[in-house]
């Protein structure tokens, strides 16, 4: 079953204007272009709300390198399950060398995927 919504976050309120069929068009024809699904979440957007929605367009490198961070981020989380699993397992575990070793390795590929993700960062927002 649905939530219900709050009285403070209902839209219940409607406001009606009068447009140009091109006038309309245009207007149809921005929502699209910068990404919104409906005039209303548009008009929202630009009349109400005081921060602005931006669009960003992901070019196909950069969503390969997210696809693949995903993948690796899902990979250290499984390794970090394993070596949490034997400390929690035991009432006495001891680190071991190869324990050591995995947490070596998974900090260096955290520390890549942090590095790509900073790469990606600063060109949507430079310096």
């Amino acid at each position: 079953m649905r939530p219900k919504t709050s009285d403070t976050d209902k839209l219940d309120k409607l406001i009606c204007i009068r447009l140009s069929g091109l006038e309309k068009r245009l207007l149809l024809q921005r929502c699209k272009k910068e990404g919104y699904r409906t005039i209303s979440d548009f008009c929202r957007a630009k009349l109400v709300r005081k921060s602005e929605i931006k669009k960003v367009e992901a070019s196909k490198e950069f969503m390969e390198a997210a696809q693949k961070l995903d993948y690796e981020l899902n990979k250290i989380g499984v390794n970090l399950n394993q070596v949490s699993k034997r400390l929690n397992t035991h009432p006495v575990y001891q680190f071991s060398n190869a324990d050591r070793k995995v947490f070596l390795q998974l900090l260096s590929e955290l520390k890549n995927c942090f590095a790509t993700l900073q790469h990606y960062l600063d060109q949507i927002e430079p310096k």
